[in-house]
């Protein structure tokens, strides 16, 4: 005979809390299948606008200091941005750097910086077709690169 006494363990989930969260997901799948299936057109899509300044450039990071030069196509320097000031392009240089490296090509290759008549800013690599729009990264990191774009 057991003489410890029944201990009740509650729930850590409630039950209807449980049930609530698969209705989501399930409406969620539902959703998203039926506008694949009727191809939906996107309606949350930035608008598509002209672009009124670009430069080309190539961006070297020394790993995860932050640190990274910014060079011409030419080679003549733009800008060598240290540690915290040059940390968001950095990263940006590393990403790139991996969708070459995943493709076997080289990194030496330069980017495009550009700017919409909207004012957005866009970082595009031409050799791998990556792109990245900077609206969702911050003011101040799309700031980083506006001032690369607008340097003389």
């Amino acid at each position: 005979m057991n003489d410890q006494a029944d201990t009740h363990v509650p729930e850590l989930i409630p039950r209807p809390v449980l049930r609530a969260m698969v209705a989501l997901c399930l409406a969620t799948l539902a959703l998203v299948s039926w506008a694949v299936l009727t191809d939906r057109p996107k309606s949350a899509m930035p608008p598509v606008t002209g672009i009124v300044a670009e430069r080309s450039m190539i961006l070297i990071s020394d790993g995860v200091s932050g640190a990274v030069t910014v060079l011409s196509p030419e080679g003549a320097m733009i800008a060598q941005l240290e540690g915290e000031e040059g940390g968001f392009v950095a990263g940006v240089a590393r990403v790139i750097d991996r969708e070459r490296a995943m493709r076997g090509l080289t990194s030496a290759a330069p980017v495009s910086i550009s700017r919409s008549a909207g004012g957005r800013l866009a970082v595009t690599d031409p050799v791998t077709g990556w792109s990245a729009d900077l609206m969702g990264f911050g003011a101040d990191n799309a700031t980083a690169f506006a001032r690369l774009l607008d340097q003389q």
